[in-house]
């Protein structure tokens, strides 16, 4: 099987992560106090890669989604519509992120190992093992990458509905730039990730 037909077996198998937010959200409101430790760990991994592209340091960082998780629980109630649930937790921590890393005035790149999931989704032991390998490869090829690419793609690759305003006011990039800016990065990725044997399913695109 290849890597593109475990993702498409993956994908079939359960729904997009911004549905399971959405369910797990509406769960904890309703009292299920597990359903927050559940949505904590879906949502965990992506926000730690959001604002880890803000160029920010282990310790800061977690703090940063702290922070962004006690803000949930104290404006939940501004959050009319589930669904966004978990566009609204990266705007968040994507906010805190560009407010510490400027109070901060943070300008170093990301370390290469930084780019590896440091809390990865809890799911079987071969799913984990298949993951982490397809992680490792990822973001090790990534770490090749110039800072702009690392950044633009950590925080697109993280985000079910990119905001592409805000992503160009935060890297200070013309929003039509983006579009063609990420296209170039991806094709920079493909090669790099061709060129150490992970050739996957070429369509031509």
């Amino acid at each position: 099987m290849t890597h593109a037909d475990a993702g498409a077996a993956v994908d079939s198998a359960e729904p997009p992560r911004w549905e399971r937010a959405a369910a797990l959200f509406v769960r904890w409101r309703e009292g299920d106090s597990r359903a927050m430790d559940e949505l904590v760990r879906l949502m965990t991994p992506p926000l730690w890669h959001v604002v880890r592209a803000y160029g920010l340091d282990h310790a800061l960082a977690q703090d940063v989604v702290q922070t962004t998780w006690m803000t949930l629980v104290r404006r939940h109630e501004t959050i009319l519509d589930a669904q966004a649930v978990s566009g609204w937790l990266t705007m968040c921590a994507r906010r805190e992120a560009w407010r510490v890393g400027k109070q901060q005035r943070r300008a170093d790149p990301t370390e290469a190992e930084s780019l590896e999931p440091h809390l990865p989704v809890h799911e079987s032991a071969e799913q984990t093992a298949t993951t982490d390998d397809a992680a490792r490869r990822l973001w090790s090829a990534v770490s090749t990458l110039n800072e702009r690419c690392q950044r633009l793609l950590r925080i697109v690759a993280f985000e079910d509905r990119p905001d592409y305003a805000r992503i160009a006011q935060d890297l200070a990039m013309p929003i039509g730039s983006i579009g063609p800016t990420r296209q170039r990065c991806l094709a920079k990725l493909r090669a790099e990730l061709e060129g150490t044997g992970w050739g996957g399913d070429d369509d031509g695109d």
